[in-house]
């Protein structure tokens, strides 16, 4: 008789509890701060690319720095809902290994480094710039919210994920000063829930009958509505990025009506990550999928490289 997923999962889980264990306290705490999500920061610098200053050294050096704050910060958010959720995170098959969840790190050395870390972070913010401050200091109070109560209420929980997104393009863009367009904070949130409900679809169907234990806001979604809202939102984020790169106001902006030839690549995008959903049972760690599988990341390698070119030297900047 072939073994589920899930009991697969829960023997790699126990054959790892070792090593975890086996970690330095600041070891630990790197692991608990999550480095390997930190792609999920690369949105800050979507006003550097967008508002043609990705080769004038003061502003990619203001963005540079504006990414390290937003990973700090987002460090910050993890270790707080590690804490908030560690009980839960023990019954999961993979979540179980996680420093806090498996007892490793004490709950309360993770949350002093998380305030020293998140302090100094927004301290840096300020300095940066004090509107991209306000921002910075915006997107840690909506996620702490999420940690404490917005992840309980259906809907809203997938929500407040994208709009923490759309706060990190915001941000890129007021650290340089430079306006950002309208379509593309749309594309942004779009995506961003695309890929919070691709999340949430994974953990239910990897959890089973067992998901409400984990996450008890997962009682409230279905496989089948899950895939409704992902149909929905997908067909929603093309049509947004179309939109944008055939508008009149991008075509005066850039100087150049080529940019709908990067549409191609989205398509693309997005179908390999319904696949691997659906496929390949993908779909828990948007990070992980882009770092590890090779067309979606040569994707968005070719679409990067093909809006530079087009608006760099169609523009004339």
């Amino acid at each position: 008789m072939a073994r589920s997923p899930l009991s697969d999962l829960e023997a790699k889980d126990a054959s790892l509890r070792g090593g975890v264990s086996g970690r330095s306290v600041a070891l630990n705490l790197l692991v608990s701060f999550r480095p390997e999500q930190w792609t999920k920061n690369v949105i800050v610098f979507a006003g550097l690319l967008f508002g043609r200053e990705l080769f004038r050294f003061r502003s990619l050096a203001v963005t540079v720095a504006a990414f390290g704050i937003f990973c700090a910060l987002s460090s910050v958010i993890y270790i707080i809902n590690d804490v908030a959720d560690r009980e839960a995170d023990r019954r999961h098959p993979l979540k179980s290994q996680r420093p806090i969840a498996s007892g490793a790190l004490g709950s309360g050395v993770a949350l002093l480094a998380a305030g020293i870390v998140g302090t100094a972070a927004l301290a840096c913010a300020f300095v940066l710039r004090p509107a991209f401050g306000m921002v910075a200091a915006g997107y840690l109070l909506l996620l702490v919210m999420y940690s404490a109560w917005f992840k309980h209420v259906v809907i809203i929980d997938v929500l407040t994920i994208a709009v923490g997104f759309v706060l990190r393009a915001v941000a890129g863009a007021v650290a340089i000063a430079v306006p950002i367009s309208h379509w593309l904070l749309v594309c942004t949130i779009l995506l961003a829930l695309f890929l919070a409900l691709s999340k949430r679809r994974h953990e239910l169907v990897l959890l089973a009958g067992r998901a409400v234990e984990h996450r008890p806001i997962l009682g409230e979604y279905s496989p089948y509505l899950l895939d409704q809202m992902i149909g929905v939102v997908a067909a929603s984020t093309l049509i947004a990025y179309v939109f944008y790169t055939i508008s009149p106001e991008t075509q005066q902006k850039f100087g150049t009506d080529s940019l709908g030839l990067t549409i191609p690549f989205p398509l693309y995008g997005i179908f390999r990550y319904l696949y691997l959903i659906h496929r390949k049972e993908g779909g828990g760690s948007p990070a992980a999928m882009l770092l590890t599988d090779r067309p979606l990341l040569l994707c968005v390698a070719l679409w990067a490289a093909a809006v530079v070119v087009i608006i760099y030297t169609r523009s004339g900047v």
